[in-house]
């Protein structure tokens, strides 16, 4: 949730004083600074407005709040000694009688300030949810190499709720608590919305509803057109954000296992915990070297899979956006040559499967980068070890070359400048194709590389700096991708500029 109006008013740096009494709980999603007799149609509702009043006549103070109120505002800031000595009559008159929420800006606190100690706490709020929802995935996956009925209890207990697990008749498997069994009979309507196949041949994957006392998110078990049963959860509260990605987390690990054949569950159990970083034994995890392949097709790669001898030394499961395949080295080419028709494939190089907790996390990564390039460079199957600069990174310790590199890119990520600095590296310094790239215009990315080079007290148009800047970027790039040329032709393996 974002920061509440109240704890905004509270930071004692900012000396803002509430004027209209007792502040709400409105969420504060961001500061938007106007001078604007009417702001509104550049609004999206629970902004902190802030105003110098340069604009502000006693007549129109009363239109000024209505236009606020109505647009759903989370407050009003009013900067004094600027323009007005104090906060004008009519002003404050007109926001008691409407309800709006009116803060004192002091001289002395700039608005700036304001805006980037809203920015602050809201990515601690968003780092909070991120954490929350990577602990609540390793508990699901660990609930679930118990089995469905452990995954049930331990998404009902995340969530502060109850949780239904229904086969696809609409029975009840599992329920947690208990006594939320009772709850199936009025689902049966919404279950047959989510079967019906309408014209167009796609299905609704989930819908919510909201009934006395509880908000009910519904959704669909299994791959392609049949489904193979439904997660129910209700809660008092409509749920966040990130209590829909848990959701998403367990509908994927129930998927995972009534998409396989009770034989091969135990493989796709272990592939799971493979990929959360969690310990995985016995026959199903392939021993010697192996190789991750994150491709971009669902249900075909598994179709795939299926149809061919060499599938069955495989373990799959769905991944963010396609699925990832565990595949022994000796059979990696040609795996990857059955799978070929399905989508863009990126293909790591050679890890342990049995090396321990977390041994495939590398060439997971190694295997979604592979991806990510795949994607914007147009190649059906790109290696890990064809990305540009491989060869470089592969002489780095792993982990002094991502030390460096977040000591180097921490003064960019708190301006929010990663983005900037990335397309100007990949583009070898050019502005014009970073700004194209970026979609800026030349003059916003000029402003944008001067302070990056303020802060990083480097000048970016020095090869040295960029070569640093082009270490630091790739071993922290998450997926994004290689730094590679923009426009980079499929024609041949990218290059770097």
């Amino acid at each position: 949730m974002p920061p509440t109006l109240a704890a905004v008013a509270a930071l004692p740096q900012l000396g803002l004083r509430p004027l209209t009494g007792p502040l709400p709980d409105a969420p504060v999603v961001w500061v938007a600074v106007s001078e604007l007799e009417d702001p509104t149609p550049f609004l999206e509702g629970g902004e902190l407005v802030l105003t110098t009043g340069m604009r502000l006549t006693a007549g129109g103070a009363a239109g000024y709040v209505d236009r606020l109120v109505r647009r759903g505002v989370a407050g009003l800031g009013f900067a004094v000694g600027v323009i007005h000595p104090d906060v004008p009559p009519a002003l404050l008159a007109a926001a008691r009688d409407r309800g709006l929420a009116l803060l004192e800006v002091p001289r002395p606190t700039p608005f700036i300030a304001i805006g980037k100690a809203v920015s602050r706490m809201l990515a601690a709020e968003w780092y909070e949810d991120v954490t929350r929802a990577f602990q609540a995935q390793r508990e699901l996956t660990r609930a679930a190499l118990t089995g469905p009925g452990a995954l049930v209890r331990r998404l009902a207990r995340l969530l502060g709720g109850w949780a239904l697990l229904l086969d696809a008749s609409g029975a009840v498997r599992h329920a947690e608590p208990a006594g939320a069994r009772d709850r199936a009979a009025a689902l049966a309507p919404e279950l047959a919305r989510l079967r019906r196949r309408p014209a167009s041949g796609a299905s609704p994957a989930s819908m919510a509803l909201a009934v006395p006392g509880d908000h009910i998110v519904l959704q669909r078990v299994g791959l392609g057109g049949r489904p193979r049963g439904f997660l129910a959860v209700g809660t008092r509260a409509p749920l966040p954000h990130v209590a829909h990605t848990i959701v998403g987390a367990a509908v994927a690990l129930l998927t995972l296992q009534s998409e396989t054949p009770r034989t091969g569950r135990d493989a796709r159990a272990a592939l799971a915990a493979l990929l959360a970083g969690l310990p995985a034994t016995g026959p199903a995890v392939p021993s010697g070297p192996v190789r991750v392949l994150a491709c971009a097709g669902g249900g075909a790669v598994l179709d795939a899979l299926e149809s061919d001898p060499a599938g069955e030394r495989c373990l799959a499961a769905p991944l963010d956006g396609g699925t990832a395949v565990i595949v022994p080295d000796e059979a990696a080419e040609a795996v990857t040559a059955l799978l070929a028709g399905t989508g863009p494939i990126g293909v790591s190089d050679p890890g342990e499967a049995d090396g321990g907790a977390g041994a495939l996390a590398e060439p997971l990564r190694q295997a979604q980068d592979a991806l990510a390039a795949a994607r914007r460079t147009g190649w059906p199957v790109l290696r890990h070890a064809d990305l540009p600069g491989q060869g470089v990174l592969g002489l780095l310790d792993t982990e002094a070359a991502r030390a460096f590199a977040g000591a180097l890119l921490a003064p960019l990520a708190a301006e929010d400048l990663v983005a900037t600095v990335r397309a100007y590296v990949a583009a070898n310094g050019q502005g014009e194709a970073a700004a194209r790239a970026l979609g800026v215009h030349r003059h916003t990315l000029r402003s944008r590389i001067r302070k990056a080079a303020d802060l990083l007290g480097r000048d970016l148009d020095d090869p040295a700096a960029r070569a640093e800047l082009w270490i630091a970027l790739a071993v922290t790039s998450n997926g994004e991708g290689p730094i590679g040329r923009p426009g980079d032709s499929p024609s041949g393996p990218p290059e770097i500029a």
